[in-house]
């Protein structure tokens, strides 16, 4: 481009999609993606695999975390409605975290999946870490942001939902 005009070549550069710019465009969020796919996989095995975690009571058991954050929550009703089966909200969150992990990482009802992540970071957020002051120090708030772009965007590239839409495009004659 010299003095605000186009030349053939950044024309090209610009309207083929196959730039530099626009690829690290296109993958912007798949680290993001990754990381919080892991993540929370990684919690959700760790939950189901901690045999003081699934417990009603005792150190280090559901029971007793929401015990503690109950009066310092902002919607100490959630943590209430949970403390009626401890173990079964703890086995809840633990597959959540999993179903979300794995549909993040793979693609799959991307959407949806990060949807789930943002849903499970906002109830911990509003639970346990509420009080965390000053409120950078609690990580869901951040976990809640960080899932707020995938819930917008999705998963449209290196998916399983990509796969699925570019076979429904060519079934239905998108492409020729």
């Amino acid at each position: 481009m010299t003095h605000g005009i186009r030349t053939d070549s950044t024309a090209s550069y610009m309207n083929n999609g196959g730039g530099l710019r626009d690829t690290m465009s296109r993958y912007a969020l798949l680290p993001l993606r990754i990381f919080l796919g892991i993540t929370f996989l990684y919690a959700g095995l760790d939950k189901l695999t901690d045999s003081s975690f699934l417990k009603a009571s005792g150190s280090g058991s559901i029971g007793d975390t929401m015990r503690a954050a109950r009066d310092s929550s902002a919607v100490p009703a959630l943590i209430d409605l949970a403390l009626h089966s401890p173990v079964g909200f703890g086995c809840a969150i633990a597959v959540g975290e999993l179903a979300v992990g794995i549909g993040t990482l793979l693609g799959l009802f991307g959407r949806l999946a990060a949807l789930g992540g943002a849903l499970i970071s906002l109830s911990l957020w509003l639970t346990v870490s509420w009080n965390s002051s000053p409120y950078y120090y609690g990580n869901d708030l951040a976990y809640l942001m960080a899932w707020l772009p995938l819930v917008l965007a999705g998963t449209p590239y290196l998916s399983l939902d990509a796969v699925w839409h570019n076979r429904r495009r060519r079934r239905s004659g998108g492409y020729r």
